[in-house]
């Protein structure tokens, strides 16, 4: 399990005990990190306090020690935690653009493409027409002349049927001049959007890796201050204060919070498996059962999975954003189930990104192989429980439902992406035997 990189700018509560450091945010389980003797040797221990309480001087200098490394750990996590949101953000802002211009190369190519198929018919009438030219060319009027002199009636009217079928002619050779320049000038366009589209793909990655740069970073310092934070306040509590604050006391308290948090985990996981029961059986395979919920997780022949239950509650395509109310391309559909409901891989993958996606909130992306991808955005503070490079399989929780980000309520948004660009789920995942 990972550390969101978006975590409050302080965690309720932090405890250390038997090398693992447990952190609660707004009372969920967020992390579970290992601390090393590294970390411990870096920090006054219980006995350098319970020395300095034997001098005044000493005790003053120890105050001020501890109150420094405090400040420190608190500015660390905070500065990495706004370098991650900025990060993201600007991971966010160019991985939209790019779906943004992808959208718009596709639809001029679609254009190309139907322009083509005119531009063939045209020529092909055109073809027809010349061969109709041919066959009744001007020797068979000399024929008829030298042949049938005295039918000159006949001869004015085949003149004339032999200019109307040029003239035709001409208009027909003309429109499908029109029609094969506009289906060249359509797939140019395509093609000069097509090559700009490399740019900003290569854009989006690179500011991609920034942001999972920054999480880790956000991720490691967070760590830094929840394995020592509360240790360092125990002690200055013992040296400023006549409460007798030990090392026993501390341990004492850890065991009490960790029990809690058991308590707490337990609740939840009794909550999503209340949801789960009004969920159709896995068999159906992600289909919506009669006048129930679409299920989650369950695997279709394909091997792909819903990957959230809940009814789709906003499509793929332009519209007015919600929650920035800036007309913009929505690059996925939001499934909404309740807030910590599951969601899981839609196919098996490699985790290229954990960690705060901008607007995306809460973000995971998996690399399913064959240039397709998928990305799981809003997940709750806390509920991220893969890291980058992790190998997943189709139908393994990943995360769970929250509204972090540019989001207005509880829901998961669920993209599919083909060589990096954002395309429909709807049917993408209709041609794998899932329906979202």
């Amino acid at each position: 399990m990972t550390i969101p990189s978006s975590l409050p700018a302080r965690p309720r509560r932090r405890f250390l005990a038997a090398g693992v450091t447990v952190v609660l945010a707004a009372g969920a389980l967020v992390a579970l990190v290992p601390t090393g003797a590294a970390s411990a040797a870096s920090y006054p221990t219980w006995d350098d306090v319970q020395a300095a309480k034997h001098s005044q001087a000493a005790q003053a200098s120890k105050v001020s020690e501890i109150e420094d490394l405090i400040g420190q750990l608190e500015s660390e996590s905070s500065a990495k935690r706004k370098a991650a949101a900025a990060a993201g953000t600007a991971y966010q802002t160019a991985q939209t653009n790019y779906d943004r211009k992808a959208l718009e190369q596709r639809k001029l190519q679609s254009q190309a493409d139907a322009a083509e198929t005119t531009a063939d018919a045209s020529e092909a009438q055109a073809g027809q027409l010349a061969a109709q030219l041919g066959r009744a060319s001007s020797d068979s009027v000399t024929t008829d002349l030298l042949t049938e002199p005295s039918g000159s009636g006949d001869l004015l009217y085949e003149l004339g049927a032999m200019s109307k079928l040029t003239e035709q002619a001409d208009g027909i050779y003309s429109e499908a001049s029109q029609d094969r320049g506009t289906a060249q000038s359509l797939a140019d366009k395509s093609k000069v959007a097509e090559q700009a589209l490399g740019d900003l793909a290569d854009e989006a990655q690179t500011k991609m890796r920034a942001a999972q740069g920054a999480a880790d970073q956000a991720q490691a310092a967070v760590a830094a201050q929840t394995a020592n934070q509360d240790r360092l306040e125990a002690q200055l509590a013992l040296l400023t204060s006549r409460t007798k604050t030990t090392q026993a006391g501390y341990e004492k308290g850890v065991r009490a919070e960790k029990a809690r948090q058991a308590r707490l985990a337990a609740a939840r996981a009794a909550a999503a498996a209340e949801a789960a029961k009004a969920l159709p059986p896995a068999a159906t395979g992600g289909v919506p059962a009669a006048g129930g919920p679409p299920a989650g997780g369950a695997a279709a022949a394909s091997g792909w999975v819903r990957p959230a239950a809940g009814f789709q509650s906003s499509p793929y395509g332009l519209r007015v954003d919600p929650y920035t109310h800036v007309y913009t391309l929505h690059a996925g559909v939001d499934l909404a189930p309740a807030c910590y409901s599951p969601i899981y891989a839609a196919a098996s993958g490699t985790v290229t990104f954990a960690g705060n996606g901008g607007g995306y909130g809460n973000e995971v992306i998996l690399d399913n192989g064959g240039g397709i991808s998928t990305a799981y955005g809003h997940v709750v503070d806390g509920g991220i429980m893969v890291s980058a490079g992790q190998h997943v399989t189709a139908g393994q929780q990943i995360a769970q439902v929250g509204s972090t980000g540019w989001s207005t309520g509880c829901h998961l948004h669920f993209e599919t992406r083909v060589n990096g660009a954002a395309v429909d789920p709807v049917p993408f995942m209709a041609a794998r035997g899932i329906s979202v």
